[in-house]
């Protein structure tokens, strides 16, 4: 991890150790998350991020993402002035990193 970025590789690590008080985020739109989505994930999109922040408060530390890491950035830059605490993260070029692994989506 660098900053408050993080890399396709580093972020499936963490989530097959399995974490704690640890969330990860897709903040694309309802209708991309069911297209496919990284394990365990939960979907705030971007655009209701104001409205559902409160369900990020009780995380440590927060991964978000989105398809190229954009919308994601945005989120990143966003939740501080919302309240959230947390330590948050971004993955970096989002799910096309992520794919680029080899990564699977559920």
């Amino acid at each position: 991890m660098t900053d408050n970025h993080i890399t396709a590789k580093e972020l499936h690590d963490l989530i097959s150790k399995g974490m704690s008080e640890t969330i990860v985020v897709d903040v694309r739109t309802e209708e991309e998350f069911k297209k496919g989505a990284i394990s365990g994930a939960i979907n705030i999109p971007v655009d209701k991020l104001a409205l559902l922040s409160s369900r990020l408060f009780a995380y440590n530390k927060i991964y978000l993402y989105c398809l190229s890491g954009g919308r994601s950035e945005f989120a990143l830059n966003q939740l501080p002035s919302l309240g959230v605490k947390g330590e948050i993260y971004n993955l970096t070029s989002g799910l096309l990193a992520w794919r680029k692994e080899g990564y699977s989506l559920v």
